[in-house]
C-alpha cells in the first residue's frame, strides 16, 4: 500500500506541473470572455428572453468564441513546441544550449580537500560534438568536461574515493536537492556522482510534442503515399465502415429493447438487470470473449462496436420513455386516441430528444473503442495507424490520427445535431 500511495504522490506531483499551463489558458478564456462582455457581445439572444434556464434554445453558442477557442490552443500548441508558424515573440523559450561551467569541492580519501572545476558542452538534440579540451589543472581533483545534449542529463563522476561536499559554494548531500545555475542545475545522486541537468526550457521536444507543421507535413505525406501499404483514405474508410455499422445494429437493437423496458413492467423487470449489469462494463473488457466467440475478423470488430452502443441506446430509450409527462398521455386518451395511436403520438416524439442525446454519447464511445478494436489483427483502420505509429514513437503520425477521428466525430456529431434540430424542435421546451 506504501508503494501504490507513493506512486500515487508522484503521478499527483507530476501532474501539478501542467497547472500553470491550465491556468494561463483558463485566464486567457476569462479575458477573452470580460472583453467580449464588455463590447456588447455576450448577450445574445438569452438577455432577451424571459426564461433562460430550461429552454434549449435560449443559449446558443457564440461563433466568435469558438474560433478563439480554436486560436488560443493553436497559438499555445505553436508556442510550447517552437513553431516557425508564429512570430518568435511568442514561442516559449527553448533548452539552454552552449557552454556551462561549475566548480565542486570533494574531500579525498587522505581528509584533504580540493576544489575542481566542470566544463559542459550542452549541444542541441541530435548532435555529437566532441568534448571541450581543458588542461586538467595541477590540483589533486582534476578539471574536466563533458558533452550533453539539450534535454538529456549526464553524470561526471568525481576521482576515485573522493566525496563531494559542495557545488558552486553551497552544500550538497546525496539525494538532496540540486544546486540551481544559470543555464542549469547540478545534483548529487545517492551514490555520490555529480549530475548535471541543463534547463530544459519551456519547449516540448518533439518526440513528445511536434510542432503544427510537422503533423501538417506529415498528413500530406501520408495523403500522398499511405501508411503501411493503404491509402489515408483507406484507413479512414475501414473506421466509419466499422464504428457506423456497430453503432446502428446497437441502434436497432436497443432502442426497441429501450421502448419495451419502459412500457411494459415484464420485459423492464426481465432486462434491467441485464442492462444495469453490462452497463458499466467497459467495451474493452469484452475484447477477450469476443475473440473467443467471434475471432479476430471483421465480425468481431463490429460485434465489439455493437454491444458498445447497445446499453446506451437502451438506457436512453428507456429514460425517454419514462420521461413522458403523464398529462400529455391523459389528453390524448381524453381525445379519443387508441393506445397505438399514443405511442406514435406522445411517447415516441417525447423520447426522441433522449435517444438523440444517447446517439450521440454512444457514438464518441464507438469511436473511443474502435482503436482498441483495431489492435485486434486488423490491417487497416485510423485506430491501427495510431497504435503502429505510438510503437516507433512517431508523435506526429499518432496526433495526425488523433485529429482525423476527432474531426471525423465532430462531423457525425454536427450532422446528428442538425438532425436532431430537424426532427426535434421542441427538444427543451414544455
Amino acid at each position: 500500500m506504501s508503494g501504490l500511495a507513493g506512486e500515487a504522490l508522484e503521478v499527483l506531483w507530476g501532474a501539478l506541473g501542467v497547472l500553470p499551463w491550465v491556468g494561463a489558458y483558463l485566464l486567457l478564456v476569462a479575458l477573452l470572455g470580460l472583453l467580449w462582455r464588455a463590447l456588447g457581445r455576450g448577450r445574445g439572444d438569452a438577455a432577451r428572453r424571459t426564461v433562460t434556464f430550461g429552454d434549449a434554445g435560449a443559449v446558443r453558442g457564440s461563433p466568435a468564441a469558438a474560433v478563439l477557442s480554436v486560436v488560443a490552443v493553436f497559438l499555445l500548441w505553436a508556442s510550447f513546441t517552437g513553431s516557425a508558424l508564429v512570430p518568435s515573440w511568442l514561442r516559449a523559450p527553448d533548452a539552454f544550449t552552449g557552454t556551462g561551467r561549475f566548480a565542486y569541492l570533494a574531500e579525498l580519501p587522505d581528509g584533504s580537500r580540493d576544489e575542481g572545476t566542470v566544463t559542459v558542452l550542452v549541444a542541441p538534440p541530435g548532435e555529437s560534438p566532441p568534448a571541450p579540451e581543458v588542461a586538467p589543472g595541477a590540483g589533486a581533483v582534476p578539471d574536466a568536461a563533458v558533452v550533453v545534449n539539450a534535454h538529456r542529463s549526464v553524470l561526471v563522476p568525481p576521482p576515485e574515493g573522493a566525496r563531494v561536499l559542495a557545488v558552486e559554494g553551497q552544500a550538497v548531500a546525496p539525494g538532496g536537492p540540486p544546486v540551481a545555475l544559470p543555464w542549469g542545475a547540478v545534483s548529487l545522486t545517492a551514490r555520490g556522482t555529480l549530475q548535471v541537468t541543463p534547463d530544459p526550457g519551456w519547449r516540448m521536444e518533439p518526440i513528445w510534442l511536434p510542432p503544427p507543421e510537422a503533423v501538417a507535413a506529415r498528413l500530406g505525406e501520408v495523403a500522398r503515399d499511405g501508411y503501411r501499404n493503404a491509402s489515408l483514405l483507406e484507413h479512414l474508410s475501414y473506421s466509419i465502415f466499422r464504428v457506423v455499422t456497430g453503432f446502428l445494429l446497437g441502434a436497432l437493437v436497443g432502442i426497441p429493447l429501450g421502448y419495451a423496458m419502459g412500457l411494459s413492467g415484464w420485459f423492464r423487470g426481465w432486462f434491467d438487470p441485464v442492462v444495469e449489469f453490462m452497463r458499466p462494463v467497459p467495451p474493452l473488457a469484452l475484447i477477450p470473449l469476443v475473440i473467443i466467440w467471434a475471432g479476430i475478423g471483421e465480425g468481431g470488430k463490429v460485434i465489439l462496436l455493437f454491444l458498445a452502443s447497445l446499453w446506451i441506446m437502451a438506457i436512453a430509450a428507456r429514460a425517454g420513455v419514462s420521461g413522458v409527462r403523464l398529462s400529455k398521455v391523459h389528453a390524448a386518451y381524453s381525445l379519443g386516441a387508441s393506445r397505438l395511436q399514443v405511442l406514435r403520438h406522445v411517447v415516441v416524439p417525447n423520447s426522441l430528444p433522449d435517444i438523440f442525446t444517447g446517439a450521440r454519447v454512444a457514438m464518441g464511445v464507438c469511436w473511443g473503442t474502435v482503436v482498441a478494436a483495431e489492435l485486434v489483427a486488423a490491417d487497416r483502420g485510423a485506430g491501427m495507424m495510431i497504435m503502429a505509429a505510438s510503437k516507433f514513437q512517431q508523435t506526429d503520425v499518432v496526433l495526425m490520427g488523433i485529429a482525423l477521428i476527432g474531426l471525423i466525430g465532430w462531423g457525425i456529431d454536427l450532422l446528428m445535431r442538425a438532425a436532431e434540430r430537424a426532427l426535434v424542435p421542441w427538444k427543451g421546451r414544455a
